[in-house]
């Protein structure tokens, strides 16, 4: 039998409430499933919420309205987040990526999201 788990993609504002609701929707209120990228990657190779013996799949409803907020905007302010803390030598990377972000340009932070997803659970995720 395959779990489902739905993202209320109305409820999404920004990141930091991406991940409330993902954690909330796999481990109930306060759940974790992934607080950045690479812990999500780590949730959906199984063994934090999800059955390790079974399928799971995730609804996006309303993913329209989450695309909007993890637009290009959301994704300066975490790109801006993240340079504040990464190491010299990936600066440059980010000082890039952060200046097409603000200028409209290049992947958002729903875009790298779904990519996480597609990598790691193909055909998991569902965009309704």
């Amino acid at each position: 039998m395959t779990a489902t788990y739905v993202i209320e993609g109305a409820e999404v504002t920004g990141l930091d409430a991406f991940w409330r609701v993902l954690g909330a929707a796999v481990n109930g209120p306060g759940g974790y499933f992934g607080a950045n990228l690479d812990a999500l990657a780590d949730c959906l190779r199984g063994g934090f919420g999800t059955p390790d013996d079974g399928d799971f799949a995730f609804v996006w409803r309303d993913h329209l309205l989450s695309r909007a907020a993890l637009g290009h905007a959301e994704t300066a302010a975490t790109l801006e987040r993240r340079l504040a803390r990464a190491h010299s030598s990936a600066h440059a990377e980010l000082e890039a990526r952060l200046a097409a972000a603000r200028a409209g340009r290049g992947p958002t932070d729903f875009d790298d999201l779904v990519a996480v997803f597609e990598r790691e659970s193909p055909g998991a995720l569902r965009l309704a």
